[in-house]
């Protein structure tokens, strides 16, 4: 009977694949491999279009005649280097004619290739449409009537930004060299920093239609090989039209997507990815973004600085210490005085609590209200500050936050209290280096304020622990989020919540299980030899008396 049902379904409903008539709108097949010029010049106009800046050269050269074309993109090629390196010695007679062999349709492939184009990047493409991806890209192919192959020279030169400071990373003291929009500038400043043979960089294409280039660079005897291999596989996995900013491939390979937290860290900063890549960490750099993805991550590395690796150990690890300290007040002062404030005022000392029942008098809303209130119109003034010109944005939150605040506390609307609470919270969220890491912070304080303001402190404590166990529950290309508190090292932990000096930094991370964990010798520390207490003499220094 099932056999039956199936016969009678492929008669009503045959396979359009094994029928003889072409389906409607079908595209007919393309010869794509036809080493005609002819042919695929009109597969090329076919292809692009009529597009103003696509340029086709067509010419003769040798004394056959031999028939070629050249094609790129205009604006994304350098012309002049096109004309004085390609054109010219293929139309010059001089240069043709000076090889006893004849420039003929069977050589010349050969013959161009190795002898008479000036170019020190070249490549070859198999047929027309990798031809064309080349050329989008900005290189100039070279076609030859007869050959099946096709001549791509590196002609790439658009405008670009030069590296500057990054803006979103600022940092007192370090480089000031960010991450361009230009994957060839920030792979060299890479390069500048990490000059060892081991350094790899893999590229990868991703977009349909975008095609944009990913860059995979890591050291290939530190990197685990079981992240990377599980890092490209989840790059080749995107099927997508466009890939326009890491963000995308951020979404994409994340473990856990519908995580309020960052579980991938991002920079602009040439020397925070280069520290990365020494560490045994991978960077996924995307073309088109100064901002590179460093994978696998943890929470704590969101809360370390640039600079804390440059200034010396003790005042590193107060900062750190300090931001730990701020974490912890951005994300609970607002609902630990809402708790206080509305269940538990026998907690608060006789004069502080007659002081901020006084300031509360009169005003309608109770605590939960105003926390809610006055933090959403925070984040409204923050939002409209980073939107609005940068010669304008911050005057506007400013006087919109002393204007609001004032006005609010003039009308009774808010109490004095409030307003410092959700000031000291803003400036304590401003410490957190991590932009990211800080707007995961601002939108847990809603619902803890919540929690706050229906249970008091047992609400709150029932919101920390559900945070917690979120955090244990998520990991990061196979390394733990909480790491190394949960899987590391009592070394890892101490130089997680503080600075040690530079040479007590003898091994790495053990949590990422690395090839190479040793990264130093012990005895790197120059102490002074035994001995060596004398002063200085004017032999020493080379001066004379």
């Amino acid at each position: 009977m099932t056999s039956a049902f199936s016969i009678l379904r492929k008669i009503i409903r045959p396979n359009p694949k094994k029928t003889g008539s072409p389906q409607k709108g079908a595209r007919k097949p393309e010869n794509d491999d036809s080493p005609l010029l002819e042919e695929r010049l009109a597969l090329i106009k076919n292809r692009l279009g009529e597009s103003n800046d696509v340029v086709i050269r067509e010419f003769s050269t040798g004394s056959t005649g031999v028939k070629m074309a050249i094609l790129f993109i205009d604006g994304l090629a350098d012309k002049q280097q096109i004309n004085d390196d390609i054109i010219k010695p293929l139309l010059s007679t001089t240069i043709v004619n000076h090889y006893p062999e004849k420039l003929t349709e069977k050589n010349a492939f050969d013959l161009v290739r190795n002898n008479i184009a000036f170019f020190s990047e070249i490549n070859t493409a198999p047929n027309l449409t990798q031809a064309l991806k080349m050329v989008l890209s900005g290189d100039t192919a070279l076609f030859i009537d007869g050959e099946q192959k096709v001549l791509v020279f590196g002609t790439r030169a658009w405008e670009k930004r030069p590296p500057s400071e990054p803006e979103t990373e600022a940092a007192v003291r370090g480089p000031r060299e960010g991450f361009t929009e230009t994957m060839r500038t920030n792979t060299s400043l890479l390069r500048r920093r990490i000059k060892h043979e081991n350094l790899r960089i893999e590229t990868m294409m991703v977009g349909r239609r975008t095609g944009t280039n990913v860059n995979l660079v890591y050291i290939s005897d530190i990197v685990n090989k079981r992240t990377l291999a599980e890092v490209r596989r989840r790059i080749a996995a995107i099927d997508t039209d466009a890939v326009l900013e890491s963000g995308y491939i951020e979404e994409y390979i994340e473990d856990y997507p519908f995580s309020v937290f960052p579980q991938i860290e991002h920079t602009e900063r040439v020397d925070k990815a280069a520290a990365a890549v020494i560490e045994g960490r991978i960077l996924i750099m995307t073309d088109n973004t100064p901002f590179m993805l460093i994978v696998p991550t943890s929470f704590f590395q969101f809360i370390a600085a640039a600079e804390d690796y440059y200034e010396r150990p003790f005042i590193a690890t107060f900062l750190r210490v300090l931001r730990l300290f701020v974490l912890n007040i951005a994300l609970f002062l607002p609902a630990f005085y809402v708790a206080i404030i509305t269940f538990h005022q026998e907690m608060l000392p006789t004069p502080l609590l007659l002081s901020i029942a006084a300031s509360r008098e009169g005003i309608p809303f109770p605590a939960v209200a105003e926390a809610l209130v006055m933090e959403g119109t925070f984040e409204v003034l923050r939002e409209a500050g980073v939107r609005l010109p940068k010669t304008v944005g911050q005057a506007v939150s400013i006087v919109g936050g002393l204007v609001i605040g004032d006005a609010a506390i003039r009308a009774g609307l808010v109490s004095p209290a409030m307003v410092i609470i959700v000031a000291t919270t803003a400036i304590a969220t401003f410490a957190i280096p991590a932009y990211n890491a800080a707007i995961s912070i601002r939108l847990l304080r809603f619902p803890l304020i919540i929690l706050a303001g229906a249970m008091g402190l047992y609400g709150l404590i029932c919101g920390l622990i559900l945070i917690l166990i979120h955090l244990a529950g998520l990991q990061s290309f196979g390394v733990p989020y909480l790491s190394p508190l949960v899987h590391g090292s009592f070394e890892d932990i101490v130089k997680t919540f503080t600075r040690p000096p530079w040479f007590l930094f003898i091994r790495r991370p053990r949590m990422l299980g690395l090839q190479q964990i040793r990264r130093q010798a012990t005895n790197t520390f120059a102490r002074k030899p035994e001995g060596s207490t004398r002063e200085l003499t004017h032999e020493d220094t080379g001066q004379e008396e």
